[in-house]
């Protein structure tokens, strides 16, 4: 979400000139995979997260993992995920749920979801690779069958993955209600990859509601030792929404 500025295999190198050691990637499977690896070695960036192909965004997906007439596809998305996170170094994924269908069963859909995940979990395994899932705000994406804090955490141990973490998006929890500071406290262990942006405007720290200096003090103090993913829409240009990095870059 940050550089946007310049075409995408150039963001690798504009996040290294600001300071950056890691990188996400939403999305990397419009690119060749070679071609991306290649670009965050130059850059010397670390990718530390991509996402498994969450289907068609133009018909309104955002995310398969729990729609139970689309397992094989889910599969498919999990082998394609993996080739990429091998050429790119990369060694955790994160497992959207998707949109729940109004008319959907409740115990079908979680049924397809733990069953997804611990498949997925198990093939990332054999590759030493972690899997995460989100928490995503209905606000954000209306219908999104996992938008709690509390429900991805009982799903870690319904899944019973050692493999499998939740990945924990302040911009969106705070949305839906958390305590971010006492969610991260007591939940630290099963936290494998945290992302912000300020609240609501999806911005940089610093232009809406949340306290991250305070945060980013809470993790270092808890012994935190995951990644933190800047993803925000900057307001200007993204070294201009840097101001708050300054200590940390």
């Amino acid at each position: 979400m940050l550089f946007g500025e310049v075409d995408f295999p150039e963001r690798f190198q504009a996040a290294a000139r600001a300071g950056f050691k890691a990188v996400e990637i939403q999305y990397p499977y419009a690119w060749n995979r070679e071609r991306l690896a290649q670009a965050a070695r130059r850059a010397d960036v670390e990718v530390v997260l991509i996402n498994i192909p969450a289907g068609d965004a133009q018909k309104g997906d955002r995310g398969i993992a729990c729609l139970p007439g689309r397992v094989a596809e889910f599969r498919e998305g999990v082998a394609q995920a993996i080739d990429y996170a091998r050429a790119l170094g990369c060694r955790q994924m994160n497992c959207l749920a998707g949109v729940a269908p109004p008319d959907a069963d409740e115990t079908k859909l979680r049924e397809t979801y733990v069953s997804n995940l611990r498949y997925a979990a198990s093939e990332l395994m054999r590759h030493g690779m972690r899997l995460l899932i989100e928490p995503i705000s209905t606000q954000v994406v209306p219908g999104f069958y996992l938008s709690r804090s509390a429900h991805a955490f009982a799903l870690l141990d319904e899944a019973g993955a050692d493999n499998l973490s939740v990945q924990y998006d302040l911009y969106h929890m705070r949305i839906m209600g958390d305590d971010l500071a006492s969610t991260i406290a007591a939940n630290l262990a099963r936290i494998g990859h945290m992302q912000f942006a300020d609240v609501p405007g999806r911005h940089q720290p610093g232009t809406g509601a949340i306290d991250f200096r305070s945060l980013f003090d809470l993790m270092d103090r808890l012994g935190y030792r995951g990644w933190v993913g800047a993803e925000y829409t900057p307001t200007g240009k993204t070294g201009e929404s840097l101001a708050w990095a300054k200590d940390y870059l």
